[in-house]
């Protein structure tokens, strides 16, 4: 992906593998707009959380559901759009990882993660699912639109 604005999109299937490929390709494209090691590292767990909730919670794995990852590269920012078919989620329901009773718990910390590792995290429901929107601003040389030096 050229550092100049792009989209790219990807239609999964509801499955494991799903998140794997999402993480994958999160990390390839973060390496190639050259984010250095730990935002690379940030944003590929945040696709994989996202990816996660999409196929576990969003699809509950159903093979006629998909989620479409997409990435888009602004002047300024790394736009992630992960969206479920799923019937939507309620985020008042979404125990605090971070309350005491809690602490023990698994669920609700995808959701803590992605916010801790992105600068944006927004969660829409849509007319077919959940929308889970992650922004990273791109900060040093590859800002502006200008290619990293090598």
């Amino acid at each position: 992906m050229a550092m100049t604005e792009q989209r790219v999109s990807y239609t999964l299937d509801s499955s494991l593998e799903t998140i794997d490929n999402a993480e994958e390709k999160a990390t390839r494209i973060a390496t190639e707009l050259g984010f250095p090691d730990d935002e690379i590292m940030q944003i590929s767990m945040a696709v994989r959380e996202g990816a996660v909730n999409a196929v576990l919670h969003g699809n509950a794995y159903a093979p006629d559901k998909k989620v479409v990852l997409a990435f888009e590269r602004t002047g300024s920012d790394l736009i992630i759009t992960i969206q479920d078919q799923g019937t939507g989620m309620d985020l008042s329901k979404i125990p605090n990882p971070l309350a005491p009773e809690n602490l023990l718990k698994t669920s609700g910390r995808g959701i803590f993660l992605m916010r801790s590792f992105m600068d944006v995290v927004e969660i829409r429901p849509t007319n077919t699912g959940t929308e889970l929107k992650l922004i990273k601003h791109v900060h040093g040389p590859t800002a502006g639109g200008k290619e990293a030096s090598k």
